[in-house]
C-alpha cells in the first residue's frame, strides 16, 4: 500500500538504554497483538465476539442527563461488593439484565483506566423494544442490576500495532458516541494522530457534548439544525491513503460511509450499528412453533425474530447482529442458513439457532418454541 508505514517487528528498546525493551511498549505491543485477532476491514466478515458469560452483580451509584433535551441518560455502576471490575478496553460493551427479564446491550463510555466504575448511556426510544423505557423509568440511584460482560466486537486497533494507518478519522453520530468516546480518549493519550465528526440533530440532542468538545481542534461538531444533514464526504473530510476509519451511528451514516470508503485505496474502516442490518440475499419461508404448532410466514426481508416477536413478544433478544447468543433457539427439523458470527460447529450440528439473523435453506423451520 503506498506511503503505509511498516508495522516494527519488534517493541523498541528501552529509552534508558537497558539491555531488554521498554515495559510500557511491552505492554502495549501484547495488546495490539491481541486486539489485532480482531481487526476487520471493509469487505470482510466481522470477527466473532469473544463470548464472556460471567455474571456480575453491580449497583447504581450515578445517573445523569448528558442531553438537554432529556433523552440520554448515562448510569454510572460500580461492584456491589466494592471490588475492582473487571478490566475492558475501548469499544466494549456490556449485556445488562433488566428487572422485568430483558437483556440490552449498551457500550461501555467512561474510562478503561477506572477499574471501580463502569459507565454506560440510554437514549430513550419510546417506540422500541422497552428496553430504554425500563432503564429511564425504573432504574434509580441504589438498584441492583445483573451485568454479563465485558466483551468486545468493536475493538480498536492502535495504528502501528496491529493497523497500517498513520492516523485515525473517528465519526459518531448521536448515541453513536458511547464507543468512539473511550478510543478518542486513548488515542489523545497515546498520542496518536487522529480527528473526529460528531454529528447529531441538534446540540442539545447529543450526548457528552462538552467532554467531546474539550479535545479542542480535532473535533468537528455538525448538527442537521445547523448545517443540514452531512454527506459522506462532509464526514470524511481530510481523510485519505493510511487512515483507519471508526464509525458508529445510524444505519443511514454508517451504510453511506461504508459505500465511499470503498473507493478509497489505502483506508481501513471499522464499524458498528445500533439496529440490525438489513437483511441480504434473503427469501421468503416459514417458521413453525413446535409447542403450539403456529406457522409464521417469515418474509424475503425480514427476520426470524422481528415475525416472533410480534407474536411471541416476550422472547428473549439482545443484539440483533448474531453476536450476543440471547435469541438462540433450537430447530428440530429444517436445514438452517447460519448467519452468526458466534455459534461453534458442534452448536450448529446440535441444532441451534440465533433467529436474529441466521435463516431457512430451503421452505421451512421447526423451531423448539
Amino acid at each position: 500500500m503506498s506511503g503505509s508505514r511498516p508495522v516494527p517487528a519488534q517493541p523498541p528498546l528501552d529509552l534508558y538504554g537497558k539491555g531488554r525493551s521498554d515495559r510500557a511498549t511491552r505492554v502495549l505491543d501484547a495488546i495490539a497483538e491481541t486486539r489485532l485477532r480482531w481487526t476487520t476491514l471493509v469487505n470482510r466478515h466481522e470477527p466473532p465476539a469473544r463470548v464472556d458469560d460471567r455474571r456480575l452483580p453491580l449497583v447504581l451509584v450515578q445517573r445523569r442527563v448528558e442531553a438537554h433535551d432529556t433523552d440520554v441518560i448515562s448510569l454510572m455502576f460500580t461492584a456491589a461488593d466494592g471490588r475492582a471490575l473487571p478490566e475492558w478496553r475501548p469499544g466494549a460493551h456490556l449485556d445488562l439484565e433488566l428487572p422485568s427479564g430483558r437483556v440490552r446491550q449498551y457500550s461501555l463510555c467512561g474510562d478503561p483506566a477506572d477499574r471501580h466504575a463502569y459507565r454506560i448511556a440510554v437514549r430513550r426510544i419510546p417506540n422500541g423494544g422497552g428496553g430504554s423505557l425500563e432503564v429511564h423509568d425504573s432504574l434509580t440511584v441504589g438498584t441492583l442490576v445483573t451485568v454479563r460482560g465485558p466483551r468486545n466486537a468493536f475493538p480498536f486497533v492502535l495504528p502501528g500495532y496491529g493497523s497500517s494507518a498513520a492516523r485515525v478519522h473517528f465519526v459518531a453520530g448521536g448515541i453513536g458516541i458511547t464507543p468512539i468516546l473511550p478510543m478518542v480518549r486513548m488515542a489523545h493519550r497515546l498520542g496518536v494522530d487522529w480527528t473526529m465528526v460528531y454529528a447529531g440533530r441538534s446540540r442539545d440532542t447529543i450526548p457528552f457534548l462538552s467532554e467531546v468538545e474539550s479535545f479542542g481542534h480535532r473535533v468537528t461538531v455538525r448538527t442537521d439544525d445547523e448545517h443540514g444533514i452531512p454527506t459522506a464526504a462532509e464526514l470524511l473530510a481530510g481523510v485519505g491513503t493510511d487512515t483507519s476509519v471508526y464509525c458508529c451511528g445510524p444505519v443511514v451514516m454508517t451504510q453511506a460511509i461504508a459505500d465511499s470508503v470503498r473507493d478509497m485505496p489505502g483506508v481501513e474502516l471499522y464499524s458498528e450499528r445500533f439496529s440490525p442490518p438489513p437483511v441480504v440475499n434473503g427469501t421468503a419461508f416459514q417458521v413453525q412453533l413446535a409447542r403450539t404448532g403456529e406457522v409464521i410466514d417469515i418474509p424475503a426481508d425480514k427476520s426470524v425474530l422481528e415475525e416472533v416477536l410480534k407474536v411471541r413478544p416476550d422472547s428473549p433478544y439482545s443484539c440483533r447482529q448474531g453476536f450476543c447468543r440471547t435469541c438462540r433457539v433450537n430447530t428440530l427439523a429444517g436445514d438452517v442458513d447460519h448467519r452468526d458470527t458466534v455459534l461453534t460447529d458442534g452448536e450448529r450440528a446440535a441444532g441451534d439457532m440465533l433467529i436474529c439473523v441466521s435463516r431457512c435453506a430451503g421452505d421451512r423451520l421447526v423451531l423448539d418454541l
